[in-house]
């Protein structure tokens, strides 16, 4: 069986099995643009979550990685290859989702053009919150007296 394959399918497994802090920062991640993608296959790895177009890798980490020289080499390996990986534990997720992304998007990729810097889905502003902060758009040009079209 092709690696390639067993990589995406371990993934998938991944996927469908995921801890509640991955679950919990998916809501979030998962709204964001450019965008992450779940258990992303690298290499002989696994990311919990990537942004390939800027090359950061986010892991959400429980107890079993504390001190763990796997992570460190495998993090270090992944650095080399010109990711960007971001560590948070479980706990800081599961307390407090919305500062994890918030930290992510602090720590953005400053190589992304500013058009692309992280935002969320849906957060460019309507049209009735666009007119609040800039006022209603110029009404048309008002027709002289008796003209006709």
């Amino acid at each position: 069986m092709d690696d390639r394959l067993s990589q995406t399918d371990f993934a998938r497994t991944l996927r469908r099995n995921a801890s509640d802090a991955e679950r919990a920062l998916w809501r979030i991640l998962g709204k964001l643009r450019p965008r992450f993608t779940r258990q992303y296959p690298l290499g002989p790895y696994v990311a919990d979550f990537a942004c390939r177009r800027a090359r950061i890798v986010v892991e959400v980490d429980g107890g079993q990685h504390a001190e763990n020289r796997y992570d460190s080499r495998r993090t270090t390996n992944l650095v080399a290859s010109g990711w960007r990986v971001l560590r948070y534990w479980n706990n800081d997720v599961l307390a407090d989702a919305d500062g994890v992304v918030a930290d992510i998007i602090a720590r953005g990729d400053p190589r992304l053009p500013p058009g692309e810097q992280f935002r969320f889905v849906g957060s460019r502003p309507s049209r009735r919150r666009r007119e609040e902060e800039e006022g209603p758009p110029p009404a048309p040009p008002a027709r002289a007296g008796g003209e006709k079209e």
